[in-house]
């Protein structure tokens, strides 16, 4: 045995170690720190036990990696020391087989369990041979545990296996007995009570036992319950049953005895958001723990049902009751049969409960807040139009399609450029700008896979518009406006990666005002009970309604921040009963300065990637910055995101064509106050004919030195690059790239250049201060500003232009 190494800190994994048994590594560290021993420390699980007694398990957990590589095609897959998963889901069993399936299914990748893809591209083959299989399990990529499966259906031996994967044949053992299980029940005569509950303790979900015997989930479901099978549920408490547990921490399996003793009317249920992935992160368990938490002190008992061991809301002591499942609608029925609660929560999760919504209404469990039709309203685009038509709100020219014909069709009668997207998703899955009949063809088969449910929405896409998100929350008659927020970034850029700033800065009163209406009316037509969150596009002065979400958004922690109002917290009041009036929240919320919202971004985790922004999202977190004018607060986003911006220095500038009137103004800028500009031909002769000074700089292909060189030389300290049209040349995307591996930082959109040439203007014209953020609320408690009262000058912004 080899020690590879060893870190005297918290890791990644002491998170889910923490989750795995119960004991909650950081925090008896913290005390550990401050001078106790570990035998002077209760066991919180069991509070009766020393924290000196290790943890003994009696069940089996498994973690299972979430990838991305669906909004990085051009990565490299391939998996190697680098780090490249965005999240991951924890599952717990009573057998390695049962936690290793639920585990497949909690990652809500379209698997229900260890299930083969439709297609050999789903499992990354391009053929399932024998000695082709044996090829491609030479290469450890994320669909490897499913490519096994395709080479253990093929015969080969599990010794072959092992060879080429170098994983342990235990494991290999493991799998293939769950093979000849499936076969097994695939070939059984009448299934009755044990052969059922054989296959669940195997970790089978109905989904998958329906597939075997050629019939549905829904059919193998009714069957299992005719004949009284449901899992029990056991708990997590760090001694193997030794000892009582007096914290319930949950786990299903399908066991004699169950361990959890029900809630009842007295119980609601937060569906939380799964495992971290890009569009759905801790911005949705932020709300979760907080309304969990609101409940809690409302008099309810709060029920969380999770499977993300990196979030607080799998934490044992934030909710009465956790329960570590896959967030499906077969696992979270079963556990809402057994508690009996007062209703389930599934607007703070992000999509994953908005998608059981109707699934659960129909089985009869009440919603708490909006209701089931409402959010059906807002996603369902024909439903969805004929009420912006009711309310007299504008929107881009659209349609739905369900075939390609039907979607060249719409796209024709719009017209071109199209934003075409799958609905019911979260992250901008899919979502692309599409410029002509051939691109639109090509693409449509993969917008249809994503959601095959729901029709592919088409829109027209609005060049050269500013974009603006606004948060509500509602009672069910009145609606008051937590936000008002710009993009920094151009139309087109997902809003999820494009900064934004609250409040906003470019955009008109005029125009914010007709966007507060809006929402307003909105809320009030759809009967939204908690949060609203609608984005707007304006373009030429007249607002434009992108979509509407009923729901929590990802911008919730951002403006509860900027705010210092808890707005999850007051959702979770409004929908148990109490009114906003109740709760005392006043029409205007506080903002004592200027907040901006920046994304951050896995581009050097992954060779390959390019650097341009586009219609689906691709951050992976994001930070914030909050200071008194939008300079030093976008200054401060930069430098939290670590892409600090320099002083002094040299700028390297190549845009396209369509972008060259509007770099001038911002480049000048740059220009007095003494960074030396370096521009490509057309760009340094477009900045020379308008009085600006630029030295010229080769292209890659152009000879040395170029402006590759200078990045890796350290002559440049920011990097100004729009694409060159639909396509990016393979010059751009080099200078992108080293820019990006040599920590230059760089801007690809031109409102991003001028955010910039703002933010380093405040840097050099003072210091920063630092100024906690409950000092910033005070501040306004005792002034009680409006909410425009920190709004910054709009004179020393440039205009946007497309990229």
């Amino acid at each position: 045995m080899l020690v590879i190494e060893m870190n005297p800190r918290v890791s990644r994994s002491s998170a889910l170690a923490s989750k795995a048994t119960g004991f909650p590594i950081a925090r008896i560290g913290t005390k550990l720190a401050v001078g106790y021993t570990l035998d002077e420390l209760p066991n919180d699980i069991t509070r009766t036990t020393p924290a000196s007694f290790e943890p003994v398990l009696d069940y089996v957990v498994v973690k299972v990696p979430r990838f991305a590589f669906e909004k990085f095609p051009t990565a490299d897959f391939r998996l190697t020391t680098q780090m490249k998963s965005v999240g991951e889901a924890m599952a717990i069993g009573r057998t390695f087989k049962e936690a290793f399936q639920k585990g497949l299914r909690a990652l809500e990748a379209g698997r229900s369990g260890w299930t083969l893809g439709p297609t050999l591209g789903d499992d990354r083959l391009t053929s399932d041979s024998p000695e082709d299989l044996r090829v491609a399990l030479r290469t450890p990529t994320p669909e490897r545990v499913f490519q096994i499966k395709r080479a253990l259906l093929a015969g080969l031996p599990v010794d072959a296996i092992a060879e080429a994967t170098g994983i342990d044949p235990w494991f290999l053992y493991q799998l293939e007995e769950l093979i000849a299980a499936e076969r097994w029940f695939a070939g059984a005569g009448d299934v009755g009570p044990a052969e059922l509950r054989r296959m669940k303790r195997l970790g089978f979900s109905d989904r998958q036992l329906g597939e075997l015997r050629a019939s549905s989930e829904e059919a193998m479901r009714q069957r299992r319950w005719e004949l009284g099978i449901h899992p029990v549920y056991k708990t997590v408490d760090t001694c193997a049953g030794e000892f009582p547990s007096s914290t319930p921490y949950l786990y299903s399996t399908y066991d004699a005895e169950t361990e959890s003793e029900p809630f009842g009317e007295r119980g609601i249920v937060i569906l939380g958001s799964g495992p971290n992935r890009i569009g759905q992160g801790v911005e949705f368990d932020y709300c979760c723990v907080r309304a969990g938490l609101a409940f809690r002190d409302l008099g309810y008992r709060t029920i969380m049902i999770n499977s993300n061991p990196e979030t607080v809301s799998t934490d044992f002591d934030i909710s009465d009751k956790l329960y570590f499942e896959p967030l499906t609608f077969e696992d979270v029925i079963e556990i809402v049969r057994w508690e009996r609660p007062k209703g389930v929560v599934v607007q703070l999760g992000g999509q994953t409960p908005l998608r059981l919504t109707k699934p659960l209404e129909a089985a009869g469990v009440p919603i708490l807040g909006t209701s089931p039709d409402s959010i059906d309203v807002a996603e369902d685009r024909e439903r969805f139009e004929a009420l912006a038509r009711r309310l007299g709100v504008t929107q881009p020219a659209n349609g739905t399609a369900r075939s390609v014909e039907q979607a060249v069709l719409v796209a024709r009668r719009i017209g071109y450029p199209v934003l075409v997207r799958p609905s019911y998703v979260l992250g901008g899955r899919a979502m692309e700008i599409v410029y002509d009949d051939a691109s639109l063809r090509g693409y449509f088969e993969k917008a249809a896979r994503v959601a095959p449910e729901h029709p592919v929405l088409i829109d027209r896409f609005l060049e050269d518009a500013f974009e603006g998100d606004v948060d509500a929350i509602a009672d069910g008659r009145r609606v008051v406006i937590a936000g008002v927020m710009q993009h920094i970034e151009d139309a087109g850029v997902h809003s999820g990666d494009s900064a934004c700033v609250l409040p906003p800065y470019l955009i008109g009163d005029r125009q914010v005002e007709e966007m507060r209406r809006y929402t307003k009316a909105f809320a009030e037509a759809l009967g939204v009970v908690g949060l609203i969150n609608v984005q707007y596009a304006i373009k030429d002065g007249v607002v434009h309604v992108l979509e509407v979400n009923p729901r929590a958004s990802r911008t919730v922690p951002f403006v509860s921040k900027a705010t210092g109002v808890s707005l999850a917290k007051l959702a979770a009041a409004v929908m148990v009963g109490r009114t906003l009036d109740e709760l005392g929240l006043p029409d205007d919320l506080p903002l004592p300065g200027v907040a901006v919202k920046e994304a951050v971004f896995p581009f050097t985790k992954l060779p390959g990637v390019d650097t341009i922004l586009g219609p689906e999202m691709r951050s992976t977190g994001e930070v914030m910055g909050f200071a008194d004018s939008f300079g030093m607060a976008f200054a401060k986003a930069q430098i939290a995101a670590d892409g600090s911006l320099p002083l002094e220095g040299a700028i390297l500038v190549t845009v396209n064509d369509s972008d060259k009137p509007t770099v001038v103004p911002i480049v000048r800028r740059f220009h007095e106050m003494g960074f030396r500009i370096v521009a490509t031909e057309g760009t340094e002769k477009y900045l020379r004919a308008r009085g600006v000074p630029a030295e010229r700089v080769a292209k890659v292909h152009e000879g040395r030195p170029n402006a590759i060189d200078l990045i890796v030389s350290g002559e440049v300290q920011l990097l100004i690059n729009t694409p060159l049209g639909k396509f990016t040349q393979a010059d751009d995307y080099a200078i992108r790239r080293a820019a990006l591996m040599h920590r230059v930082p760089y801007t690809t959109t031109m409102s991003a250049a001028s955010a910039a040439c703002d933010a380093i203007i405040a840097l050099r014209s003072r210091t920063g201060s630092v100024r906690s953020l409950q000092e910033w609320h005070e501040r306004t408690s005792t002034q009680k500003q409006p909410h425009e009262a920190a709004k910054p000058p709009t004179a020393s912004r440039a205009p946007v232009a497309k990229t």
